[in-house]
């Protein structure tokens, strides 16, 4: 008899007394419970009333929780979160007494009962898998789990199809909002998902889509990021011939994963779509397999199988990225330029056989002339032709300032494309580059360089000479050493013709509006010289404009007294200077001073409030002047509120800016301007920084202008957060640009205000390149608290990248600083920050030493926060020591200290939440071990602090497993390596190892 008839026998309904003893109900006693929707309670004579809503909330968190007593404690939380009344533990009491009740009618009112026993300091509903739904399920989906690992798929698919029927929506559906936040039920909707991926796998490994699709269909919806969820589903389309459908459920989650999280689809994902492009998905022969509960299978001839890819084609040895930007969706013309670089394509890109040769084609051509729009469309019709994926990035090679990507940064952005986590990448550039190339060995890649500024910014982004790739690049430079010595392609690209410039106007403006005024046509056609910017500049203002007439367009373009000039190798700027001083002449006086000034910004993108720093103009009024510079196509906005230069507006507006024909504005207005904005960004990181780091050491802003303008109003860490992540690649620049203009203090400033985004994100490269800068202004200008506080940074940046010995020096050099200072808080962190290298150096006593030292001068400085933080980076040491009482003891002192403050529920409170559960787990307490790592947990995730998550998820997988739920600890295992896997590889490695071994390995101290 298979495993899936072995579960129809009847149900007999065992229970244990109140004093532990099993006995048997009459089966007119028996309460059947069920939680996996609707919470419900009946007998064989109908349904029981469970009482008002937090009663049956009550009875929700009883059920879900039946593997255990549930606390009051926990209740009082569920029910009232962070404020209960003074009356909450005697309401529980009542809703205990009136459950009983319910489920035993007749029963005293001080009577125990049978069915709700006091158990363990808390509460326990008697239950198991004949009674209640939840423990059926579990059973079931452990039997279809035994039934895989016997390659049983039949009898599998229809235990998992049972234990999905017994679903009837979300778990404890109806019950209060804040009862139903609680972790408890968000984890059974998880165990409902996992269900529902593993059913997903057992049946598309035999090659069957039907018994899962429906079931895939309906999460779906509900988990609209879910990317493992989305490619099971993806794959089980295709294998239902429905590639089209495949293909558009792709495209819609791809689109979301960039709209709402800004990340290309993951590694699983993007095999997934493979699969679909590559026609993996062919019929084969079926093998007959039930669609579980609720697919909406109707039965029938089985549909066209397909055969099952190996399970290791699945798990593709790097992800597959695909940067491309999007294709011009007016594109019009250059067919001639783009079956010229098609014919120099290999064979071997053509039919599909192993890549042996790199191709590079090098386009070129003046400033406006199509050369990105050229190569993202040859770019996209051959994107197919590259299975392993494709790279892109813009060099920024003409930035007017002189700001060009480091190729070390475009190596260590391909790197991170291509699954390289920061944590793997070798330190110089040399390394990285050979990393890379090393890479794409043996597979096919397209490569995009967009904008570069010569060979030498390109050569280490190149791929090996042996990989089948194709390599794009544009400059407005001719790259003739990679002609001559790297065998490029190149291309000089001309202006558009006649032709291809009419057809472009066709498309963006319509047939009737080009007919309607065919000499207009030819005179803006004649005018705009064939140079696709300042056709597309004029299209926008027609566009703007539907009721101007053409010939009033071209009568303005004619009154200009001159035509654009073909590229001639000189400054390409020049070349559309008459088509922007057009549109620039058509905008209010504000808007133009706007435009001017905006070329000071270093890019590469800004927001609302930092313009209205520069124009030193109120946040609504900036607004209303970006967004007529918005409709005169003189800026992008790219998102809500952040705004673009293309290099060449740029390089216009700054000349405006500098002109000394009265128009423009003078040395000292674009210097005031230039500090506002600085000011502007240091006053807002310093209220984001001290929001993100309560326990930080931020000296005051010194801001070098008089109208500072407006900090950003940020009301709490969440927003602080957002504002970092928004502006943290400008804040780099802004950093690096104040040293260019004299003005370091606002770079070392900038450097230690971004400290807590860089640690809490691990951009710890990044961290330390500029925290080295900031040294070096810092020193030039002669100034030791900004030396202090660049050495400690950089300590810490060290730290995290394991460089401990260079950590240390740059620590005690700090703190030497900070002594002569008389700075206490100075010395205060940095002791502590020594106290961390030392504890990771195995110098556990030398590392309790320096932390009592910082506490005892965050005591003298009055620091509560610093205080807090400091007493519980002792309870850790200790606790790694093992001295597990006094652990104990001061994580407790340090949690007062923390209510002591108005702030609570930070990331410090959360790692002493986490101190205590690990002392808990050791001393053998693991109820309590358990509500503290969860407690920290929750915290973490609501400052983002993914790493410490991460951390406190691995050491509440132990406790799981300490405790014999293996299922649990399975649980938050994955997705502590989920989190680690992107931040500290060797620490994701541990924890997997976890998953191998059943936890038996060592327990993670980190």
């Amino acid at each position: 008899m298979t495993q899936a008839a072995e579960t129809q026998r009847p149900l007999a309904a065992p229970t244990t007394g109140s004093a532990g003893r099993r006995e048997v109900r009459a089966p007119g006693e028996t309460v059947h419970f069920a939680v996996l929707g609707p919470v419900r309670a009946w007998r064989a004579d109908g349904e029981l009333r469970l009482g008002p809503p937090q009663q049956q909330a009550f009875a929700a968190l009883l059920l879900a929780s039946s593997d255990r007593p549930v606390t009051a404690a926990e209740v009082v939380d569920m029910l009232w979160g962070q404020d209960p009344p003074l009356s909450a533990v005697n309401v529980v009491r009542r809703y205990v007494g009136a459950l009983r009740r319910v489920l035993e009618p007749g029963l005293p009112r001080m009577a125990t009962g049978s069915w709700l026993l006091r158990e363990g300091g808390g509460y326990r509903l008697d239950v198991d898998a004949t009674t209640l739904d939840l423990l059926r399920f579990r059973d079931l989906r452990a039997q279809a789990r035994a039934a895989d690992r016997t390659d049983d798929a039949v009898s599998a698919l229809e235990l998992y199809a049972q234990a999905l029927a017994l679903w009837r929506g979300h778990a404890a559906a109806g019950i209060p909002v804040q009862a139903r936040s609680h972790p408890v039920f968000a984890g059974l909707d998880g165990e409902r998902l996992a269900t529902v991926k593993e059913a997903a796998d057992v049946a598309l490994r035999h090659g069957r889509a039907e018994p899962v699709l429906a079931q895939l269909q309906g999460l779906a919806d509900g988990h609209p990021l879910d990317e493992p969820l989305h490619g099971r589903l993806i794959r089980a389309l295709a294998l239902t011939g429905q590639q089209a459908q495949a293909l558009e459920t792709y495209q819609k989650i791809r689109a979301l994963l960039a709209e709402e999280l800004g990340v290309e689809p993951s590694a699983e994902l993007l095999a997934a779509h493979r699969e679909v492009l590559s026609a993996r998905s062919a019929p084969a022969a079926p093998t007959p397999l039930a669609p579980l509960a609720g697919d909406g299978s109707t039965g029938g001839a089985a549909a066209p199988e397909t055969a099952s890819p190996a399970r290791d084609d699945l798990l593709v040895p790097l992800p597959r990225p695909a940067q491309l930007p999007a294709a011009y969706e007016h594109f019009a013309g250059r067919e001639a330029e783009i079956d010229h670089m098609l014919r120099r394509l290999p064979d071997a890109c053509v039919d599909g056989g192993p890549g042996t040769t790199m191709v590079i084609n090098a386009i070129g051509g003046m400033a406006g002339v199509g050369k990105t729009t050229l190569a993202v469309q040859v770019a996209h019709r051959v994107a197919d032709r590259f299975p392993d994926g494709q790279l892109y990035v813009n060099l920024r090679g003409f930035d007017l300032h002189g700001a060009a990507m480091d190729p070390a940064e475009a190596v260590r952005g391909f790197l991170e494309a291509l699954g390289v986590s920061r944590k793997q990448m070798p330190d110089s550039l040399e390394a990285q580059s050979a990393l890379y190339r090393s890479l794409l060995a043996d597979r096919r890649v397209l490569v995009l360089l967009d904008n570069a500024r010569d060979a030498d910014q390109v050569r280490p982004l190149l791929p090996g000479a042996a990989a089948g790739c194709l390599v794009l690049i544009t400059s407005r430079n001719q790259l003739t050493s990679l002609v001559v010595a790297g065998g490029a392609h190149p291309l000089t690209l001309d202006l558009l013709s006649p032709k291809d410039a009419r057809q472009s106007l066709l498309r963006r403006l319509g047939a009737d509006r080009v007919a309607a005024e065919p000499a207009a046509v030819d005179t803006i056609i004649s005018l705009c010289g064939g140079l696709p910017l300042a056709l597309s500049i004029i299209t926008a203002r027609a566009l703007m404009n539907p009721t101007f007439p053409l010939s009033g367009i071209a009568a303005e373009l004619m009154e200009a007294n001159g035509s654009l000039d073909a590229f001639d190798g000189l400054d390409a700027a020049t070349d559309v200077r008459t088509v922007f001083g057009w549109s620039y002449r058509i905008l209010t006086g504000e808007a133009a001073r706007l435009f001017r000034l905006l070329s000071l910004h270093p890019g590469p993108d800004i927001g609302t409030h930092a313009a209205g720093a520069l124009a030193d103009r109120p946040t609504a009024r900036v607004r209303s002047l970006l967004a007529e510079l918005t409709r005169a196509h003189l800026l992008t906005e790219e998102a809500p509120g952040r705004y673009r230069f293309h290099d060449l507006l740029r390089a216009y507006a700054n000349e405006l800016a500098g002109a000394g024909d009265g128009e423009g504005d003078s040395e000292e207005e674009r210097r005031d301007a230039m500090c506002r904005m600085l000011d502007h960004y240091l006053l807002t990181a310093h209220v984001s920084a001290s929001l993100l780091d309560p326990a930080g050491v931020f000296p005051s802003p010194a801001p070098s202008s008089e109208a500072t303008g407006t900090p950003v109003a940020l009301r709490d860490a969440e927003s602080a957060l957002s504002w970092f992540s928004t502006e943290r690649l400008v804040l780099l620049e802004v950093a690096r640009q104040s040293v260019d203009d004299g003005l370091g203090g606002h770079t070392w400033q900038l450097a230690r205000l971004l400290d807590p985004v860089h640690e809490r994100f691990g951009h710890w490269h990044d961290w330390a390149d500029l925290q080295r800068i900031a040294l070096a202004a810092a020193q030039q200008l002669g100034d030791p608290v900004g030396v202090a506080h660049a050495h400690g940074g950089l300590g810490r940046a060290c730290s995290l990248l394991r460089r401990y010995p260079e950590a240390e020096d740059h620590l005690r050099h700090a703190l030497s600083l900070f002594e002569a200072l008389g700075d206490d808080l100075g010395q205060a962190h940095t002791r502590r920050a020594l106290g961390w290298v030392m504890t990771r150096t195995e110098r556990h006593g030398e590392a309790i030493r320096q932390t009592r030292h910082a506490l005892d001068l965050y005591r003298i400085a009055g620091h509560l926060s610093g205080q807090a933080d400091a007493m519980n980076a002792i309870a850790w040491y200790e606790a790694v020591l093992g001295d597990y009482d006094k652990a104990m003891a001061n994580a407790l002192r340090s949690l007062s200290l923390y209510r002591r403050m108005k702030d609570q529920g930070g990331p410090y409170e959360a790692n002493a939440w986490d101190t205590l559960a690990y002392a808990h787990h050791h001393l053998a307490n693991f109820r309590r071990a358990k509500a503290c790592y969860l407690r920290a947990i929750a915290m973490l995730r609501r400052n983002g602090d993914r790493y410490n998550e991460a951390g406190s998820l691995t050491r509440l997988g132990d406790t799981y497993a300490a405790t014999g739920d293996d299922a649990a600890a399975r649980a938050v295992w994955v997705q502590a390596a989920d989190i680690l896997t992107e931040i500290d590889p060797p620490w994701a490695a541990e924890v997997r190892a976890k998953l191998r071994t059943d936890g038996t390995s060592t327990a993670m101290t980190e």
